[in-house]
């Protein structure tokens, strides 16, 4: 996610979805988006883990492929034609190791290169933050008071999930998925870097995967869709989103969850933030989740109110079995296609500026603390 937007409890449950077969992200990004060449429908529509192969594609330093940085609008992204729905998950279930963690080289810092701080952000009180057990949500919208916002927070999920069922009931995406983090450890960025990457194994793709693999242990069926949905035109990246959840939800209604996967992109005079904290001995990415509000014209988001319900929930239960986890929930007047459930919002899991191994294990924690609250724990 662009510069602009701010800035264990373990379970023994085992009821895996197997991963999708590609053929069917491949027909859906060829619909939605039919002027990507050919050779990305494989990279861009694998749906089995791509974690294992990080290592061999840290070690080959591919290069970033560069995409616009524009700031994507705010408004509701112009309707496209809904791709035809994907084929059926499979019903089978599934050991799967879940591997959030990758042996990263420490790097030869180039000449020119950009500078990384590692900060940790804080939860707040008063003004426009209101809180949420251990947490807190900045309301940042002038439209909703601070009384309607507490009631969101007491008022639990708007919504249930079945669970050990074979329906799917969640949905992972990326609008932004070809988002990257640092592939080695050490503190600084090589110049002209894009952090972009069309390699699942290192862009957004991979946080997913691992959230995808956790839920699934959990009882969660979770559908994780890879789809390059910002590629190669960054700025068609929420219609072609949009397009790609449609076409889940028409295949499968029992969807009740939408989790847009981002990562954040914070930046000041060229050094790059790494927001970070320790979690049982290991440092971690910070999270932020971003719930849109209504403005009743540019941003149509008539059950705002009831995603936001779940953003606190969520946001509640990550801070408390994890404390330092979460960045506050931002509340504003932003669309991200949540019209779309009453069960959808956008995580950024870090920035652009922490390394690969603190997105995997943010990850990790952040779909734990949802798996609890998806069964009701």
């Amino acid at each position: 996610m662009e510069k602009g937007r701010t800035g264990m409890r373990k379970t023994n449950r085992i009821g895996l979805c197997l991963p999708l077969v590609a053929a069917a992200a491949a027909l859906s990004l060829a619909v939605v988006a039919p002027n990507i060449p050919a050779w990305t429908l494989e990279v861009g529509s694998v749906l089995a883990g791509p974690v294992p192969a990080v290592q061999a594609a840290v070690q080959a330093a591919a290069t970033p492929q560069p995409i616009p940085t524009a700031v994507q609008p705010v408004p509701a992204p112009t309707v496209v034609p809904e791709a035809p729905a994907p084929t059926a998950v499979p019903t089978q279930e599934q050991g799967q190791t879940i591997n959030d963690w990758v042996d990263l080289p420490e790097g030869a810092e180039p000449a020119g290169a950009g500078k990384v701080t590692e900060k940790t952000y804080h939860q707040s009180a008063g003004g426009v933050f209101v809180p949420c057990g251990p947490a807190t949500i900045r309301n940042n919208t002038k439209t909703t008071s601070q009384q309607e916002i507490a009631a969101a927070v007491s008022a639990g999920l708007p919504f249930s999930v079945q669970v050990d069922s074979k329906e799917p009931q969640v949905l992972i995406l990326h609008t932004h998925a070809t988002e990257t983090y640092r592939t080695h450890t050490g503190l600084w960025y090589a110049p002209g870097d894009t952090a972009r990457s069309t390699d699942n194994n290192v862009n957004m793709c991979a946080v997913g995967q691992v959230m995808t693999d956790v839920l699934n242990q959990a009882g969660i069926c979770t559908i994780h869709d890879t789809t390059l949905n910002d590629y190669p035109s960054y700025n068609a990246s929420y219609g072609n989103s949009r397009a790609v959840a449609q076409s889940w939800l028409e295949k499968y209604p029992s969807i009740r969850v939408i989790l847009d996967v981002h990562r954040d992109a914070i930046e000041g005079d060229g050094v790059r933030m790494a927001p970070v904290t320790q979690i049982d001995g290991r440092q971690s990415a910070q999270v932020m989740i971003i719930s849109g509000a209504n403005n009743g014209t540019t941003v149509p988001l008539p059950n705002c109110m009831q995603n936001l319900a779940f953003a606190a929930a969520w946001q509640s239960a990550m801070e408390t079995d994890y404390p330092g986890l979460t960045r506050p929930v931002l509340y504003s007047h932003r669309y991200y296609n949540q019209d779309l459930s009453t069960g959808a919002l956008l995580i950024e899991v870090g920035g652009h500026g922490n390394n690969l191994n603190e997105a995997l294990y943010a990850g990790r924690l952040a779909a734990q603390a949802l798996a609890r609250v998806l069964r009701g724990e």
